[in-house]
């Protein structure tokens, strides 16, 4: 039996249970005396087969019993390596060809090259025969077989904010804008890869840029005003695609100054990144197709004939269509159950009891997200940036200085500056903010500038001079270091 069993186990498993089923006709012969007669006809056996297993079984125990390979298994009979080659090169040519179409025209060659000629049977082994992947390579291409074939890694997370997607969709919808015009809004979004739960999104006229992906961060990351909606805190990786978008210096800083790691997509190929492409999916199926100005891509035309314009009119205003999404949001996707989980995005983002990692303050999110930090050199006329002047009476202790600002691009009312990481003043320029600095304030800043730096040359000048008279003799010599002239004097004095 020991020997069965460690015979059994070089057998492959469809030839084993092969091997199992004559054995079950042979038995009765070989343990239980049944004659081979009789159980060819119990078995449907025919007796010359029988005998030959009873013959196997008893030179090689159950191994004999295993169908045996066909020596010229693998190969073709009559056909030459050859031959073979030129078949299977005319199989991955394009246009592709029908086994047809091959067989006649390798039968052309036969004469020239005194070949035996092949038959279709054989020509359709040899095509069938090919791999898939060497076929879709040479009949679709490397895009097609990048798809299909190769080997992909999935990002997927194990928990809750250790990754966050964001993408940006032109929505099937036309709202009204301030002007009463009918567009369609952008939507941006961040999910969780985890639960799938919306971090944040912003709804806007503006096409995708830094700012807009920086605001909808900024929302992400901080605590919610309604209960319903928990999700926050930093992510450990934001992964996005390579739009300039996201790939902004911006948002390096950002990520940076977070400890968040940014994560982009190869270039053309956002792959894992279905999970947002499917939340934007059931935008349109879930809400967008319930609304009045719903308008899916194939029922729009880039134009519309003559008096068919009023078919684009926009019914909500914006604010009113990111009520009815925001609702939709939390009230139903972030509760519904989806296919092949237990709870909804909430509570999955909720259910492991996690606490986010959340930013210092507001303040501090809104200096990395919103305020764009950028170098310029205080003037004597104050700050030049974008065409404007900002003004403070503070600059005048920095005139000749490289400083740090940030900014809102939404409002270039005042600077934010910065010298050497240390926060200096809020410079304003008159014409965006209102605010205006008085000459009297501007003349105040510059006289105590002008006597600051008049004590420290008044100091250092005292200094040289204390040194310059310490180290010259009389006698126009240079003596030694201070301290030990003096050394030398106090010894001279006790002489």
């Amino acid at each position: 039996m020991e020997r069965r069993v460690s015979t059994l186990s070089e057998i492959p498993e469809d030839q084993r249970a092969e091997a199992y089923r004559r054995y079950e006709v042979v038995r009765a012969c070989v343990e239980e005396g049944v004659p081979q007669t009789e159980q060819s006809r119990a078995s449907g056996v025919p007796l010359s087969t029988l005998q030959r297993w009873i013959r196997q079984y008893r030179e090689d125990g159950l191994c004999g019993l295993a169908r045996q390979p066909r020596a010229d298994r693998g190969t073709r009979r009559n056909l030459s390596e050859e031959m073979i080659k030129v078949i299977e090169g005319l199989a991955l040519c394009k246009p592709r060809r029908s086994v047809a179409t091959i067989q006649r025209q390798v039968s052309a060659l036969v004469l020239g090259q005194g070949w035996v000629e092949p038959s279709y049977r054989q020509v359709y082994e040899i095509v069938k025969a090919l791999p898939q992947a060497l076929v879709t390579l040479a009949q679709e291409g490397g895009e097609a077989y990048r798809e299909e074939y190769e080997l992909l890694y999935r990002r997927e997370a194990a928990r809750s904010n250790e990754m966050w997607q964001a993408d940006h969709c032109l929505l099937p919808i036309w709202v009204k804008d301030e002007q009463g015009k009918s567009r369609r809004p952008w939507l941006t979004v961040i999910e969780d890869d985890k639960s799938r739960a919306i971090a944040g999104y912003r709804l806007s006229w503006s096409s995708p840029s830094a700012i807009q992906t920086a605001l909808t961060l900024r929302q992400a990351m901080w605590r919610k005003e309604d209960a319903r909606w928990q999700v926050c805190g930093i992510p450990d990786v934001f992964y996005t695609d390579h739009g300039s978008d996201f790939t902004s210096v911006h948002l390096e800083q950002v990520g940076a100054d977070l400890k968040m790691q940014l994560v982009f997509s190869q270039v053309g190929r956002p792959r894992g990144r279905g999970k947002i492409e499917r939340f934007f999916r059931s935008v349109e199926q879930l809400l967008l197709e319930q609304l009045p100005g719903y308008a899916p891509k194939e029922a729009w035309p880039r134009t519309l004939e003559p008096g068919r314009e009023k078919e684009r009119l926009g019914v909500m205003t914006l604010s009113d269509f990111e009520q009815c999404f925001r609702d939709w949001l939390l009230s139903d996707y972030h509760s519904r159950v989806q296919k092949g989980q237990r709870k909804g995005p909430q509570e999955r983002w909720e259910e492991e009891g996690f606490l986010p990692r959340m930013p210092e303050s507001l303040e501090q999110l809104d200096l990395l997200l919103v305020q764009v930090a950028r170098k310029r050199r205080v003037q004597q006329s104050g700050i030049a940036f974008e065409g404007y002047a900002y003004l403070d009476p503070t600059l005048s202790a920095y005139v000749g200085e490289e400083v740090m600002i940030r900014y809102d691009p939404l409002d270039l009312a005042e600077l934010r500056v910065f010298f050497e990481d240390r926060f200096v003043c809020r410079a304003v320029c008159p014409e965006l903010s209102g605010q205006t600095v008085s000459l009297k304030e501007i003349v105040a800043a510059r006289q105590r500038r002008r006597r600051q730096l008049r004590v420290e040359i008044v100091e250092r000048e005292a200094l040289v001079k204390r040194y310059t008279k310490m180290m010259v003799r009389t006698d126009g010599a240079v003596s030694q270091e201070p301290e030990k002239e003096q050394e030398n004097e106090e010894k001279r004095a006790m002489c």
